[in-house]
């Protein structure tokens, strides 16, 4: 089956959710890929958002942590308090699941502005739970499209802190867990460079050159000497992925490929 990059980047990004884990979930991306984990290789994760839902099993894509989807389908509600700090702060999440708007080479995401803070050239979403999640979850998992405009050299804005400026950074901020494992875009997948903490490129998508990747990047992007490349998504993951959208697409009146 044909696939195009972006069906590719949430595959990608499907796959490196284990089964059984508990996951607090991020609105878009993140949860586009979480719930395609759910319904193929990993039905029994935990899905987890900010408005309290455990367990979640939507049908279709929630529009915010408030769609009303996400608490009829849960195990069980709890207040945002528990989710933070019994869940989250308590150790129990497994992977924080996030995007971004601005991701730099040790996995420091902006969601707050672009350009100067008093005067930006735009202002984004804000902070929400991300800070919190890659602050302390076990470990992080970060979703976006790559270009020179995402993956820059220095963020205008550190809304949540990845590995900080490398090395022993994160250990010296006083933060748990191992922070971002990687970054999957719609080109590539990143890792961390063991030491440094710098992303690296491990493998490529079906088709993409490093000189894409190069291009698409706001600093010197490194390749791991061992570079894979992903395989294409099977036919039940694009059957599972696609259903999910038109019926997201469908409940929330929108026109195909917005969901």
């Amino acid at each position: 089956m044909a696939y195009s990059t972006n069906e590719m980047m949430t595959v990608a990004a499907a796959r490196r959710l284990k089964n059984g884990s508990v996951c607090f979930v991020g609105i878009g991306l993140p949860s586009k890929a979480a719930n395609l984990a759910r319904l193929t290789s990993s039905p029994d994760v935990v899905l987890i958002y900010e408005s309290g839902p455990i367990g979640a099993k939507p049908s279709v894509l929630p529009l915010s942590i408030g769609d009303g989807e996400l608490a009829e389908t849960a195990d069980t509600v709890v207040p945002t308090g528990e989710i933070f700090r019994y869940w989250l702060q308590g150790g129990r999440i497994d992977v924080g699941f996030l995007g971004a708007a601005q991701v730099d080479r040790f996995g420091n995401i902006n969601t707050t502005v672009v350009g100067d803070y008093h005067q930006p050239k735009v202002r984004l979403p804000g902070a929400g739970g991300a800070p919190e999640i890659a602050g302390s979850a076990k470990s992080v998992l970060i979703i976006l499209k790559q270009s020179s405009r995402s993956f820059v050299d220095k963020l205008d804005f550190i809304t949540s802190v990845g590995h900080g400026e490398g090395g022993d950074s994160r250990k010296r901020l006083g933060l748990p867990g191992a922070g971002p494992v990687g970054i999957i875009t719609d080109l590539c997948i990143m890792e961390p460079e063991e030491g440094s903490h710098e992303f690296v490129v491990t493998a490529l998508h079906p088709g993409v050159t490093r000189e894409q990747v190069v291009a698409a990047t706001g600093w010197a992007i490194r390749f791991a000497d061992q570079v894979n490349t992903t395989a294409e998504p099977t036919e039940t993951e694009l059957t599972a992925l696609r259903d999910l959208e038109a019926r997201t697409a469908a409940a929330h009146g929108q026109a195909p490929g917005e969901a």
